[in-house]
């Protein structure tokens, strides 16, 4: 029987990828998709995350707890970057960390990957988080393991035939949640 990793799943070009990469090294991936109020259609990343071979695909409405428990909090601190940039990514990571561990324990997995680049710090909120939840899981960082380029991660995905919307022609990268949203142009 294969170990299990728990894949933080947002049916994006990062963790698309991290699916094939993951199941190549020899682990069965289940994907878990958090809701904090993107707005995205789960019930096709649910689908793309199983037609990808994740074994198991968690989908969790997170919102009112967000909502509730941090946006709130957000907004009574006035929570912003510089005074001017709401933290976005920042604000949501503590809570898709916390539920990537439950789901992590429900299915015996031995860690949790992730798809952030070794560039920012959101691979540090994810890893600190879960290792104080759990010190037992590993994390895994597959989009800073293999270190490539945004152009060999896309072509990659052409080769392998993982669907993604991003494309040479479309470089951006969207992290959105109740709070925010931030777009990067990763090339």
């Amino acid at each position: 029987m294969k170990e299990k990793i728990v894949l933080a799943y947002s049916g994006g070009l990062d963790t698309s990828v991290a699916v094939q990469w993951l199941i190549d090294k020899g682990y069965d991936v289940v994907a878990c998709c958090l809701d904090v109020g993107e707005g995205k259609d789960l019930d096709i990343v649910y689908k793309k995350a199983l037609d990808m071979g994740a074994v198991e695909c968690h989908i969790i409405d997170a919102t009112k707890e967000f909502s509730d428990e941090y946006v709130s909090y957000a907004i009574k601190g006035n929570l912003m970057y510089e005074n001017a940039y709401p933290l976005v990514s920042a604000l949501s990571r503590p809570l898709i960390a916390k539920k990537l561990v439950e789901i992590a324990e429900k299915t015996n997995s031995v860690g949790i990957a992730h798809g952030c680049t070794g560039k920012g710090n959101d691979q540090v909120r994810f890893e600190v988080a879960i290792k104080a939840l759990n010190p037992s899981l590993k994390a895994f960082a597959p989009v800073r393991e293999w270190a490539w380029s945004r152009e060999e991660e896309i072509d990659y995905a052409i080769k392998h035939n993982i669907p993604v919307s991003i494309n040479h022609d479309s470089p951006y990268s969207i992290d959105q949640n109740l709070w925010a949203e931030r777009m990067n142009v990763v090339f």
